[in-house]
């Protein structure tokens, strides 16, 4: 059997699947096959249909007079066992990201273990992105690997976050209240708000004039920072929207209010001008929240480019990914934050991870999922502490998703 695999129900030679796939991805193929023929410990849960729809749902925003659109796909997955999962990913290709769902990997996983979330990762990855591409597939990906661990955790009775490895269960949370679309008073006015109500870490979008402002970037971080005052974290987000040029200037006009982080400030998350940036930044440099792989994540890591790594699970491929994008940020002595909101889905991962630090409460996001769940967990003065409730512990409002339904 030297040149032969074995117990995956066909003869293979390694010769044959490395020509084929290249070194990685024969290895990723092997172990994908040995934990499908694996046997569950558990009574096995099979998957009977997956649905996904796009929701647009309207977030009525304190100090504008308008209310701004939040995009969606929400995904259920179903069970024979009668359990049911739901996954999220966010406002990016979302139209594209349903058809692909519904017409491709819904009918790929009918039938198969609900249980094996590994197993059916790596057959998603190999059988529909063998080249490793991003985009629509990861996020994809990320909204049926949700629901596939709210489905383990339901019927294993557990919590995702404590399956996940459970390394604690309250997480410094921080609010991002900072929109583009405030002027300054605004953007100072809801800075107190949040600050009256007992938070302490706080986010704001900087980039004025797709960065080419960065006069005015300045100004509003110092409101900012004297509204909020000495003592509380203050964050900046750069949306990928300035230059290295630019976003070292502002790094360095931001310097004396005390920056915890300046948050993908490049063009296109470069990873060799993160590092070049880094290298001359006063600021310490976040990044990763819409990167789609752990591949990504390791080359910002290799560069030495980011002092916080930001998996979002919404969008790097669900928990089995980010568990894995962790992991190699531990190997680098680095944190991982949430970045790219979503918390209801995000806080198990950084309550699952020694490293995980904090979870982003992104003011549109985070009233998107207190509209489309049941009183889901909140922030309290710095902090959210995870339930007990097996799965993610959410209860979707089906009425809610039903009214924001887009065709």
């Amino acid at each position: 059997m030297g040149n032969q695999i074995s117990g995956t129900g066909s003869k293979l030679t390694r010769r044959s699947l490395l020509g084929s796939a290249g070194l990685v991805g024969a290895g990723m193929m092997m172990q994908a096959a040995a934990a499908s023929a694996q046997q569950s410990l558990s009574p096995d849960v099979k998957i009977a249909s997956v649905k996904a729809t796009v929701h647009d749902v309207p977030i009525k925003v304190p100090l504008l007079n308008k209310s701004l659109v939040q995009q969606l796909v929400f995904v259920e997955v179903a069970t024979d066992a009668g359990i049911s999962g739901y996954g999220l990913t966010g406002d990016l290709q979302v139209f594209g990201v349903r058809e692909f769902i519904n017409r491709q990997l819904g009918p790929f996983l009918k039938g198969k273990s609900a249980l094996d979330t590994e197993a059916r990762w790596q057959e998603m990855f190999l059988t529909f992105n063998p080249r490793y591409q991003t985009g629509a597939f990861s996020s994809a990906v990320s909204a049926i690997d949700i629901a596939l661990w709210d489905i383990k955790g339901k019927h294993l009775n557990m919590p995702v976050w404590r399956l996940l490895g459970g390394a604690k269960k309250t997480v410094p949370a921080y609010i991002t209240f900072g929109l583009l679309d405030f002027d300054r008073d605004q953007l100072v006015e809801f800075a107190r708000q949040f600050l009256a109500g007992g938070q302490d870490k706080f986010k704001m979008v900087v980039a004025i004039d797709n960065g080419e402002n960065i006069a005015e970037d300045a100004v509003r971080v110092s409101a900012v920072r004297q509204a909020i005052g000495p003592d509380h974290d203050l964050m900046i987000d750069g949306n990928y929207l300035f230059s290295i040029n630019r976003a070292l200037q502002l790094a360095k006009r931001v310097e004396p209010y005390n920056i915890t982080w300046f948050e993908e400030p490049i063009y296109g998350n470069d990873a060799r001008l993160l590092s070049q940036l880094r290298q001359r930044c006063p600021v310490p440099i976040a990044a990763g929240q819409n990167e789609g792989s752990r591949f990504r994540h390791l080359e910002l890591l290799q560069h030495a480019s980011i002092d916080i790594l930001q998996p979002n699970v919404c969008y790097v491929g669900g928990y089995s990914e980010g568990m894995k994008v962790a992991a190699l940020a531990q190997a680098y002595n680095i944190l991982i934050a949430d970045g790219g909101g979503w918390p209801h889905h995000n806080m198990h991962l950084q309550a699952a991870a020694s490293n995980g630090w904090r979870v982003e409460f992104h003011y549109l996001m985070w009233q998107t999922g207190n509209i489309i769940y049941r009183n889901p967990p909140q922030p309290v003065k710095g902090n959210v502490t995870l339930s007990e409730e097996p799965g993610l512990g959410l209860e979707p409002n089906h009425e809610a998703l039903k009214e924001y339904m887009a065709s």
